[in-house]
């Protein structure tokens, strides 16, 4: 009897079809997101659309007739380490030089960074609090041994989604959506897990939306992008195709890349530029790209329990996949003559945490990136592997 109260509780799912995957929109919010393995015409008429603004003197673009480079800034995952990109950014405003992005992208803590790196330092307060004032309990409660047996994770997300309905609110809304209408764009990265791919979601156009179910989807891919699978339950969103309706899967963006940009979404976009008459060639713009985790192999004694044997093993595995991450934006950005610049946390920190999110180590982190940027920080022109002797 028990078996089949907890089985009960399943989702019954209606996944989309197949071949009908890269058709799938929003219920009720079309055009809010591309996928980053194709080109998308989305993506690309919205740079279209920013050009043609551009006679009226707030485009996006406006800085390319006069020569002058834009910055963007890639924030990667992390979970608890995310501490250092937030203090990173924090020191980076009190040294005076971070710049005001024109393109943030973020995924998995990312994401939440990301939020408050494109709202920019008036907000640094909150990122600071958000990242140095919680713990593990804040985040997720773990399940009992049978509940997680007839469950789709080890824990409940209860404590991280009233953690971000608390942080991303109806005012955060409208501040994104007024940096949005300056032509200013953030992004979001999710992983359709039946698919398996990323998803990207233009963040400021659905705060733009303004209204209530706006703000839901904004808080709920904030939560998609921070679900470690089988540690968290997947966050399903609701689509369309014509009249029928579909669920897809979602799970955090870090499962695909640790870090991205936008190279995929906007192949063509070069053609456009040039038939509104901008020469590419003058086209200048720098990626600051921060790692929230380390480039090095770190020793750690592991002791041995099943949730920090796992906790270390993804640790692993996403230190290995973002160096390959690393490798395809730098060669992304040396092709478009770019320049590329990296920071993360120093092989001479060593991790002392206790629990997930330990909040000790995390206001360490937190003071060890402000204190490297708030005195100047030395970017990396190269990733792991590539420095000279």
């Amino acid at each position: 009897m028990v078996v089949i109260i907890f089985l009960g509780c399943a989702r019954i799912r209606h996944p989309v079809p197949e071949g009908l995957v890269s058709r799938a929109q929003v219920l009720g919010m079309a055009d809010v997101r591309a996928f980053s393995d194709q080109p998308s015409d989305i993506f690309i008429n919205d740079l279209i659309k920013l050009l043609e603004q551009e006679e009226l003197g707030r485009s996006f673009f406006s800085d390319f007739k006069a020569d002058k480079s834009y910055s963007a800034l890639a924030i990667s995952g992390g979970a608890a380490k995310g501490a250092y990109g937030a203090g990173l950014l924090c020191g980076w405003s009190k040294a005076g030089t971070r710049p005001d992005f024109k393109i943030v992208t973020g995924i998995s803590t990312g994401a939440i960074i990301g939020t408050y790196a494109f709202l920019g330092s008036k907000y640094d307060q909150k990122l600071k609090e958000f990242y140095t004032k919680h713990s593990t309990k804040d985040v997720w409660k773990n399940k009992g041994l049978l509940r997680v047996l007839f469950s789709n994770s080890f824990a409940n997300n209860l404590p991280l989604r009233r953690l971000l309905a608390g942080y991303f609110n109806q005012e955060l809304l409208k501040d994104v959506a007024a940096e949005y209408k300056k032509g200013r764009r953030f992004y979001v990265g999710t992983t359709d897990l039946d698919a398996q791919r990323l998803v990207i979601w233009d963040m400021g156009k659905i705060a733009n939306i303004g209204d209530d179910n706006a703000l839901k989807l904004f808080r709920k891919i904030i939560l998609a992008s921070t679900t470690i699978p089988a540690v968290l339950a997947p966050v399903y969103f609701d689509v369309e195709i014509g009249e029928d309706i579909y669920d897809e899967m979602h799970v955090d963006g870090g499962t695909i890349k640790q870090v991205f940009f936008l190279y995929d979404v906007l192949r063509g976009i070069e053609k456009a530029i040039t038939k509104k008459g901008i020469d590419a060639s003058k086209i200048k713009y720098s990626i600051y790209v921060i790692r929230n985790g380390y480039t090095d192999s770190i020793w750690k004694e592991v002791p041995d329990k099943l949730s920090l044997i796992a906790e270390r093993a993804i640790d692993t595995m996403t230190n290995a996949q973002t160096t390959g991450d690393l490798y395809q934006l730098y060669t992304f950005t040396r092709l478009g003559k770019g320049d590329f610049n990296l920071a993360y946390i120093s092989p001479t920190h060593k991790p002392k945490g206790k629990e997930f999110f330990d909040p000790v180590e995390m206001r360490e982190l937190f003071d060890l990136g402000f204190a490297e940027a708030s005195r100047g920080y030395q970017w990396k022109k190269v990733p792991p592997g590539l420095e000279k002797d």
